[in-house]
Order: C-alpha cells, then sequence, then structure tokens
C-alpha cells in the first residue's frame, strides 16, 4: 500500500499511457478485413500489446492529468541531441530515419540524468546520444543512451 501511494503519479501516467495505446489499439482493429472465427489467447493478448507498441513510436506528446488541485501537462519529446551547452538541450525529435522537429530545452539542475543507465549530469551527454526527456510539473526525467552499432552488436 505505501508503495501504491508514493508512486501514484507515476501509476496514473502508466495507465494513462495503456489506456491511450488500448484506444490506438480499438481504432486501428475496427478497420480490420478478415472476421474473426474465434478467440485464441495469443490474439488476444497481441491485441492488448498492439497499442502500446504504436507508442513505442511516439517522439513528442503531450498527457494532461487530473490531479487534487486540478489539472497537470506531462510532456515527453524522444530524438537524438544536437547539442549541450550549460543546461540547455537541442535535440531533433525524430527516429533514426525521419526527423520531426528541432527543439530547445532549459532542463532544470534538478532534473533526474541518466546516462547509459548511469546517474550522470548534463555534461555526460553527448552529441548524437538518443534521449528521452520526460517534463512534468514537479520533476524532469533526460535518460540518454549512446545507439548501438553494427560492430557492437556483432561482438
Amino acid at each position: 500500500m505505501h508503495f501504491i501511494r508514493r508512486h501514484f503519479k507515476l501509476l496514473t501516467l502508466a495507465a494513462s499511457c495503456v489506456a491511450i495505446g488500448a484506444g490506438i489499439s480499438a481504432v486501428t482493429s475496427a478497420g480490420a478485413a478478415t472476421p474473426s472465427t474465434g478467440t485464441n489467447t495469443k490474439t488476444t493478448a497481441h491485441g492488448r500489446l498492439g497499442g502500446l507498441r504504436a507508442l513505442r513510436g511516439a517522439v513528442h506528446g503531450q498527457l494532461v492529468m487530473a490531479t487534487k488541485n486540478g489539472f497537470s501537462t506531462v510532456t515527453f519529446d524522444r530524438g537524438t541531441i544536437e547539442s549541450v551547452n550549460g543546461q540547455q538541450l537541442t535535440l531533433k525529435d525524430g527516429t533514426k530515419k525521419q526527423s520531426y522537429n528541432t527543439v530547445t530545452l532549459s532542463i532544470p539542475p534538478s532534473a533526474r540524468i541518466r546516462d547509459n543507465g548511469e546517474h550522470a549530469s548534463m555534461t555526460a551527454l553527448k552529441v548524437g546520444q538518443r534521449v528521452l526527456v520526460v517534463q512534468a510539473p514537479k520533476r524532469w526525467v533526460v535518460s540518454a543512451h549512446t545507439p548501438r552499432t553494427a560492430s557492437s552488436r556483432t561482438g
């Protein structure tokens, strides 16, 4: 029970993501041309998780969440680091193959920064790393990782 109270907002955010994924899954499966002949456990599980796969490609988004005091907005950006200058982080929103937008974010000193899974500072971040920045009203999280190269996958 203590865990739920302590992480209520995070659990609410996760539940929101699941709900959004379920909605996306319902919309995409509504136009399916072939009727189902029966219920298959594997297919049912795939249908529930299909919406979450759609979020995997998300590069920018905002969630508005109800709180005790009204509403709060959580924003995320995902892309590649273009530059790091003090607390300024410039990233190209997008995937490896497509660019959506270039944004410069002022990262507060209290932000939680991780580089390849380890606690880090802004100076540890490098141009070319993949990054996810989550901005919540009371907390920022910056999670960067160095993309694997073809030579690192074979070794």
